[in-house]
């Protein structure tokens, strides 16, 4: 049936312009009536957007321009206020003066962060003459304002990406706010970035690789394309950088390594996949995620190595060979070119971080009780020793030519300031009990042939004869005559009672190829030889790289407690997330400005019952689950382990570390997990309110936010710096433990 078509009714009195509006475009005008334009009909359907919809449509770029602004003004203003070489400033301002006047030195840490930091010095017209003793006035021609600038910038624009990152975890935006504003509200990160320190670029770092985690994550539907690609390159640069500042930087990157198994597990399962997408999949992640972030830290020690050409006081650490070739160095330098009986030397381990054999006049508290014999890795005269004949060799003659040493050759090592003989015995090594202890006994007419050591010539990179021991070129084993065994030095560090310097031992695994068995003569005097040039051969970078960074580790494991020392800036692992201690980073007189470093109680507390709460809920589903229930959807279970369980274990890999090692620690050392335990409390807050009403939601967003600036403005003083007597501050100090003020 066909459909019939109403005509529109009019009630009486109303305006016939009005029915033509209503009636259709097209349809033909009554005569008399105003012809009505169809823009005008437009304009009268459309309204105007708001100036809160303009704000809300912009918000992706108005608000993190206003929050990296209120990053840079907390972190810039008043840097410059203290003239003082403030806590760690003292250490890493010091490495930037060495890399401007391109001494070579040693520190536990890659140089990323260094090599930045006399970046900054040279941007301000310094020449590295200051020695940046702690507490000392910075001089007039020192820009360092500039150079607290420089390491704030990295501090500073970790606010802008933890609001990226928040809002690639797909928090919601109010979240999102919230997130940004207790990483620019965290008085501690404040702090810790206005000072000439590695904390801004290690905390920029972890930031970093986190959000370019979270947007390589995001594109994991759009493999292959250019932004995939960008964001997995992204994360292996940053994985590069955090590591090549600080090694904590590989707690991030067991992160990432841990989402990289997964997901690549998760394709594995994919029967559909093809086995070559599968491959590609792991080819990529291979060159992104492992070849380029090595790349990046073989470059920063690349840059090291090549701007770091003087001697300086960190050269005992390397190879002899590296020695050799930096300028002004005395090691090899007009150096007689072979050995001989009488010649006096210093001996360098050759295993990676090895030191000079070295001994002094204290004895060992146990064992033998005899004089102690260790590797140690500054140059001083108790690493000299005298080569002599065996006290068989009763031929010999001190004024007849010199007698050169050679493989097969039986001698004694006499030390040349006690004039001791180097020896060993059936008496089991202080530390590693399975070897036998190594000591200095008798002297030059009282002894035995247990002082005897024969000398195994290894290799010689400047000669295919081996028959000869050559100074910095031959590698040599000394094997002790009577017991069989090995002089090592393996990098085990003694107590106390040894300064912390490697133990020495004498080894009966008979292992050619342990590098901690092989020796070289470093440093070679002997008026009766004439001199050479041995220096000429370079050591191979590879060799070098994996030198030093050896020695990093041990010296950064020899960093434990004093039991000796009190050391009022320590603190332990259980105090950090209750933030139940500060530190104060300078002297606390009147006269100074003081700085304290700690944390806006809200986002600790807060954020460390997060932790808890965040297992409780786990707990909570996982139990139901187990039950049958069917309350979470998918994008639940995802939105639960990306934005829930990935940042809890972020913070376990920071925080844990701290836990079980022995080396010292310090309330700096949590910052990075903190980040974690924030990310982890902004998706607590955003799964607890999301379904919420409106007015519950903004009523508990308002609260945490405000309280959270409160806090941070509450104690503002402690970063910005407290001018007078300490005591006018005691109302922030709300536990004893917070030294804040004598009072």
């Amino acid at each position: 049936m066909a459909s019939v078509v109403e005509k529109p009714v009019v009630a009486s009195g109303v305006d016939a312009g009005d029915a033509a509006r209503r009636r259709n475009v097209g349809a033909p005008q009554p005569a008399g009536a105003q012809p009505v334009e169809a823009d005008d009909e437009k304009k009268q359907l459309k309204k105007e957007p708001s100036f809160l919809d303009v704000l809300d449509q912009w918000e992706w770029v108005i608000a993190p321009i206003l929050f990296t602004v209120l990053a840079f003004f907390t972190r810039f203003y008043k840097i410059g206020l203290s003239p003082i070489v403030t806590w760690d400033e003292a250490h890493f301002g010091k490495f930037g003066s060495h890399y401007l006047k391109r001494e070579f030195y040693f520190d536990v840490h890659p140089p990323a962060g260094k090599l930045l930091v006399g970046l900054s010095g040279y941007l301000a017209g310094y020449n590295g003459s200051f020695e940046f003793k702690s507490g000392e006035t910075y001089p007039e021609e020192i820009n360092y304002t500039f150079m607290r600038q420089f390491n704030a910038f990295w501090g500073a624009v970790c606010v802008p990406m933890a609001y990226w990152t928040a809002k690639e975890l797909n928090l919601k935006r109010p979240t999102v706010w919230l997130v940004t504003l207790m990483v620019l509200c965290e008085n501690s990160y404040t702090t810790i970035s206005r000072f000439i320190l590695l904390d801004s670029m290690l905390l920029f770092g972890t930031v970093a690789t986190t959000l370019c985690w979270a947007k390589f994550h995001g594109q994991r539907r759009r493999s292959f394309e250019p932004e995939w690609f960008f964001w997995l390159f992204m994360t292996g640069l940053s994985i590069g950088f955090v590591t090549s500042v600080k090694l904590v930087g590989l707690f991030v990157t067991a992160l990432v390594g841990l989402y990289t198994i997964e997901d690549l597990w998760r394709k594995f399962g994919d029967t559909k996949m093809p086995a070559t997408e599968l491959a590609a999949h792991f080819v990529a992640r291979v060159i992104g995620l492992i070849i380029l972030p090595l790349l990046v830290y073989l470059l920063s020690f690349a840059i090291h190595f090549a701007v770091l050409t003087n001697s300086g006081p960190g050269d005992a650490q390397m190879s002899s060979l590296f020695q050799a070739n930096l300028r002004g160095t005395e090691v090899g330098r007009d150096s007689p070119l072979e050995v001989a009986i009488g010649s006096r030397v210093t001996i360098k381990n050759m295993g990676y971080g090895g030191g000079l054999l070295h001994s002094h006049v204290q004895t060992y508290p146990e064992g033998s009780g005899q004089q102690q014999v260790t590797c140690y890795h500054h140059k001083d005269a108790n690493n000299d020793w005298f080569f002599y004949p065996s006290r068989r060799d009763a031929d010999y003659n001190a004024e007849e030519p010199p007698r050169l040493i050679g493989n097969g050759d039986t001698i004694r090592l006499i030390h040349a300031q006690t004039g001791r003989n180097l020896h060993s015995h059936e008496i089991s090594a202080p530390i590693t009990k399975s070897d036998k202890e190594v000591s200095s006994y008798g002297n030059l007419t009282v002894g035995d042939e247990k002082d005897h050591w024969k000398i195994e010539v290894i290799s010689d990179v400047a000669s295919w004869d081996r028959s000869k021991i050559r100074t910095l070129t031959t590698a040599f084993r000394l094997k002790h005559e009577v017991l069989g065994c090995y002089l090592r030095a393996g990098n085990v560090n003694l107590p106390q009672w040894g300064f912390k310097q490697i133990e020495v031992t004498c080894t009966k695994d008979n292992k050619p190829r342990d590098s901690y068995t092989h020796w070289n003569i470093e440093a070679h005097t002997n008026e009766k030889l004439p001199p050479g040039d041995p220096g000429k051969y370079k050591s191979p970078f590879l060799r070098d790289f994996i030198h030093l960074n050896v020695a990093m580790m041990t010296s950064n494991n020899a960093l434990v407690p004093d039991p000796d020392k009190q050391d009022d800036l320590a603190s332990q692992w259980w105090q950090w997330p209750i933030l139940n201690v500060g530190l104060r980073m300078c002297s606390w007189d009147d006269k100074i400005t003081k700085y304290f470093l700690l944390g806006n109680p809200l986002v600790y507390w807060g954020s460390t019952a997060g932790l808890g709460v965040f297992a409780i809920l786990v707990a909570w589903y996982t139990i139901r689950w187990q039950r049958g229930y069917k309350e979470l959807s998918q994008h639940d279970v995802d939105q639960i382990h990306y934005a829930g369980i990935y940042p809890v274990i972020g913070w376990f890999l920071h925080y844990l570390p701290f836990v079980i090692m022995a080396r010292v620690t310090y309330v700096h050392h949590y910052y990075p997990a903190l980040y974690f335990a924030i990310l982890t409390f902004g998706f607590l807050t955003d799964w607890f309110l999301s379904n919420r009403q409106k007015v519950v939601q903004y009523s508990a967003y308002a609260i945490l936010d405000a309280v959270v600036i409160g806090l941070y403005i509450y104690f503002i003083p402690i970063c910005w710096g407290m001018v007078g007597s300490n005591k006018q501050y005691s109302y922030m100090k709300w536990f004893d433990s917070w030294r804040m003020s004598d009072a």
